[in-house]
C-alpha cells in the first residue's frame, strides 16, 4: 500500500515536499519515489501478472517519515496520541472506505455468487484493518487456499500499515520514557531498539518464509524489519556524508534495481524473506543519495511536477487499480490483459484516483473536523464504518438466506444428481430447473465430517487427527478413510451408508497429502510423509476391516494420470498385515471454476464440458503395473463425473464441483448408492 498518501503522519500538503529525517528537513525525492513504487505496483499486477516489491518501498517511507515525526515530538512537547491518531483517521478512512463501499455494490452485479462470502469476509476484515490476518487464516485453511484473488485482498498491506501507525508511537514514546529515566540520548535508545526490532523481524521472516511463503507473505511480523529499516535510515541518514558523484550514482543504482526487482525475483512466492532486502535497499539507496542538485541526478526527476501529483494520487491509485483488475478480468471473461486492456485498467484507475484524491482525500483532510473537538475525527471513523458495516451485514443476510433455501430442493426427483448417470435412468421433470446448490452455497458445501464424529489427535503426531464416527453397539464394518481432501469428500457418499448398515467411519485427513510412503502432490513436503507414516502405523494398530485411499492422482488437462509407486507401496505395507485396500481413481481438477463457468456461459457451454479422452484415459493408471499387491482393490466413479464423450459441470441438475477440483457434498450424497454398490461387488464373498 502507498504509503505516504497512506502515510498519515507524513503525507505533506500540496506543493510541499516530504520531510526526509528526524531533522525535519523536506526532500521531494521521496515523494517521487513513492510514485515509482505504485507505478510498479500497478503496471507488473497489470501486464505483468507478478508483484514488483513496491509494497515493501511503501513499508520502508512509512518508516522513514513517521519515525521522523515521532522523535522530533518526543524532542519537543511529547507525542500527543489523539490527535496524531485522529490525523490518521481524516487521511486513512474516507478514501478506503469509499472505494470498500464501492466494491461492494459492484460486486453484487458483477461477481459469480460462490464468491460472495469471500467477498463479505475480506471486506469487513479489511475495513477493521485486519485484511492481512484473514488472508493468514486462509493460508492456513486448506480450502480457502483455492479461493480467487478478492476485490480487497490488496488491502493486506494497508492492514499492516494501519497496525503500524497504532503501534509505532506507543513504541518510540515507551523508549522515550526509558531513555529518560535511565538517562542517555532518545536516539541511541531508540536506535538500538529499531536495530533489536529490524534483526528479529528480519530472522523471522527469512524462517517462516521458507516453512510457509504464503503465511509469511501476509503476516505482520515479517514486516517489522522493513519499517524499522525506515526508522533507522531517518535516525542517521543525516550522518551520512558522501561524495556528489557517489550520491548521483547511488539515487540512479536505487531507481535501477527498484526496476528491476520484479523482474529478476519472483516476488510472490519469494518475499518477504531475506529478498525483500532488495527493494527495501534500493529504496535507501535513493533516499540516502537525497537532493543532489545536479541535472544528472536522480532526485531531478523523481522531484519532477509529474512525480510529485503521481505521489499524491498512489493512495487512491493503489487503492482503486486492483479492483478494477479484478472486475474488468471478470466482466470481460478473460485471464490476461493485453496492451489495450491494460491500458483501459490504467486510466479507469486513474480517472477514480484523481476524483478520490480532489474530492474526498483533500476536503476531509483539509477540513477541521478534529481540530476544534479532539473527538471529532474518531466520530469521522464510526460514521464512516457504519455503512460498509451495515452494507456489508445485509449482503452477508441476503446471501445466507438464499444459501439455506435450496435444502428442500435436495435429491428431490427433479436433483437426480449422480442417479441421472446409471443405466436406463429416464428423468421426468421441468426441462429448466435451477441447479443445487446454489451458487453462492457452492464454497460450504463440502464435506465437513459425519455427524457425531469425535476426533483426537495422535499419540504418534499431533498434526494427525483420528476421527471416529459413532455407531450403536457392535460396529458391523470399521472402515479408515485415509488421505487428502479428496478422500475426505467420499464422507458425503458414506454417511448414509454408515447410519443404515451400522459402519463406523475412521477418518485421518491431511489436505494435499494423499496416502503414500512419499509427498507427492508437494515432493520433499517432510510433514507430509512423516504425516503418512504415522497414518500408516495407526491403521496397522486400529487393524480396520478395509481402508479407503487414493488410487490415482493428476486428472487434469495437460497432464497424465498416473498412480505413483508410493501409493503402491504404502499398499504393500499393509498387504503385510492382511489389510484390505480400496483405492478410488482421483476425480478430474480443472484450471477453472466449472460451476462458474455454467453459470456464465451455459451448463451446455464447450468450454464448460471438456472431453473425457482429454482427462481420463481408457485404462486407469494402476493398469500398467504388474505387480501390485493382493490385497488391493479399486474402485472408479469416473462415468459418474464424466459421460461418455466430456466431462459436465451439472449433472442431475446438481453443481458437480464446489471449486475447481473439490466435488460438492450435495453431488457426493447423490453417488451413495453407487459407491455402496462397488463396494458391496468388491467385498462380496
Amino acid at each position: 500500500m502507498p504509503a505516504a498518501s497512506a502515510g498519515v503522519f507524513a503525507t505533506p500538503a500540496p506543493g510541499a515536499t516530504a520531510p526526509s529525517s528526524a531533522s525535519g528537513r523536506y526532500r521531494p525525492e521521496v515523494q517521487g519515489l513513492r510514485a515509482l513504487a505504485v507505478v510498479l505496483v500497478i503496471t507488473y499486477h497489470v501486464w505483468l501478472g507478478r508483484v514488483s516489491g513496491g509494497v515493501d518501498v511503501f513499508f520502508l517511507i512509512s518508516g522513514f517519515l513517521v519515525t521522523g515525526q515521532l522523535v522530533r515530538a518526543v524532542s519537543g512537547r511529547g507525542i500527543e496520541f489523539g490527535p496524531l491518531w485522529g490525523r490518521m483517521i481524516k487521511r486513512l478512512f474516507p478514501a478506503a472506505l469509499a472505494v470498500l463501499v464501492a466494491i461492494m455494490i459492484v460486486s453484487v452485479v458483477a461477481l459469480p455468487e460462490n464468491r460472495w462470502f469471500q467477498t463479505i469476509r475480506e471486506v469487513v476484515a479489511a475495513a477493521l484493518y485486519l485484511e492481512n490476518w484473514q488472508l493468514v487464516s486462509d493460508a492456513a485453511d486448506y480450502f480457502s487456499r483455492h479461493n480467487e484473488a478478492s476485490a480487497v485482498q490488496h488491502y493486506w498491506s494497508l492492514s499492516i500499515q494501519g497496525q503500524f501507525y497504532l503501534a509505532w508511537p506507543l513504541l518510540v514514546a515507551a523508549v522515550a520514557f526509558v531513555a529518560r529515566r535511565r538517562g542517555g540520548s532518545v536516539r541511541r535508545w531508540l536506535s538500538g531498539c529499531l536495530l533489536v526490532l529490524f534483526s528479529a523481524s528480519l530472522v523471522y521472516s527469512v524462517w517462516l518464509t521458507g516453512a510457509d511463503q504464503p503465511l509469511a507473505y501476509f503476516h505482520s511480523l515479517t514486516r517489522v524489519w522493513e519499517f524499522a529499516l525506515g526508522g533507522l535510515l531517518a535516525l542517521v541518514i543525516d550522518l551520512v556524508v558522501l561524495p556528489h558523484r557517489a550520491r548521483i550514482a547511488l539515487g540512479w543504482l536505487g531507481v535501477a534495481g527498484l526496476v528491476a526487482c520484479g523482474l529478476v525475483l519472483q516476488v510472490g512466492s519469494v518475499f518477504p524473506g531475506y529478498a525483500a532486502l532488495w527493494p527495501t535497499l534500493c529504496g535507501a539507496a535513493v533516499i540516502v543519495a537525497g537532493s543532489t542538485g545536479s541535472s544528472a541526478g536522480a532526485d531531478r526527476w523523481l522531484g519532477s511536477r509529474p512525480l510529485k501529483y503521481i505521489g499524491d494520487l498512489s493512495y487512491a491509485l493503489y487503492l482503486w487499480h486492483w479492483p478494477v483488475l479484478v472486475f474488468y478480468l471478470i466482466i470481460r471473461d478473460r485471464v490476461e490483459i493485453g496492451l489495450r486492456g491494460g491500458v483501459v485498467i490504467i486510466g479507469i484507475s486513474v480517472l477514480l484516483s484523481v476524483a478520490t484524491y480532489h474530492l474526498i482525500e483533500n476536503p476531509v483532510r483539509r477540513s477541521s473536523i478534529g481540530v476544534g473537538n479532539r473527538w471529532g475525527a474518531y466520530r469521522l471513523a464510526v460514521l464512516l464504518l457504519v455503512p460498509v458495516l451495515v452494507v456489508s451485514g445485509y449482503w452477508q443476510a441476503v446471501s445466507m438466506q438464499k444459501a439455506a433455501s435450496y435444502a428442500a430442493n435436495v435429491l428431490n426427483p427433479d436433483h437426480p444428481g449422480a442417479l441421472a448417470r446409471t443405466p436406463g435412468f429416464e428423468y421426468w421433470g421441468p426441462e429448466h430447473v435451477a441447479p443445487v446448490p446454489p451458487l453462492v452455497s457452492l464454497p460450504r458445501d463440502f464435506a465437513p465430517g459425519i455427524e457425531g464424529t469425535t476426533c483426537k489427535a495422535s499419540a504418534r503426531n499431533k498434526d494427525l487427527g483420528v476421527c471416529t464416527s459413532p455407531v450403536t453397539g457392535a460396529a458391523e464394518s470399521r472402515v479408515v478413510v485415509v488421505g487428502d481432501s479428496h478422500m475426505q469428500q467420499y464422507l458425503a457418499a458414506l454417511e448414509p451408508i454408515a447410519r443404515q448398515r451400522n459402519w463406523q467411519i475412521i477418518s485421518m485427513l491431511k489436505g494435499g497429502c494423499p496416502f503414500s510412503t512419499g509427498s507427492d502432490r508437494w515432493p520433499g513436503d517432510r510433514g507430509c510423509i512423516q504425516w503418512n507414516a504415522d497414518a500408516a502405523a495407526e491403521i496397522r494398530a486400529l487393524r480396520p476391516d478395509f481402508v479407503l485411499a487414493n488410487g490415482s492422482h493428476n486428472v487434469r488437462l495437460g497432464l497424465t494420470e498416473d498412480t505413483p509407486a508410493g501409493f503402491v507401496e504404502v499398499w504393500r505395507k499393509l498387504a503385510d498385515e492382511g489389510i484390505k485396500v480400496l483405492a478410488v481413481r482421483d476425480n478430474p481438477r480443472y484450471d477453472y471454476s466449472p460451476a462458474a463457468c455454467a453459470d456464465a456461459h451455459g451448463a451446455g457451454a464447450p468450454q464448460c464440458n471438456p472431453l473425457r479422452a482429454e482427462l481420463l484415459a481408457a485404462d486407469p493408471p494402476w493398469a500398467s503395473f504388474g505387480d501390485l499387491p493382493s490385497n488391493v482393490s479399486f474402485l472408479d466413479f469416473s462415468d459418474y463425473y464424466c459421460d461418455d464423450e466430456h466431462c459436465p459441470p451439472i449433472i442431475g441438475n446438481v453443481h458437480v464441483y464446489l471449486d475447481d477440483n473439490h466435488v460438492t457434498a450435495t453431488y457426493m450424497r447423490s453417488m451413495s448408492p453407487m459407491v455402496e454398490q462397488q463396494i458391496d461387488a468388491i467385498l462380496a464373498p
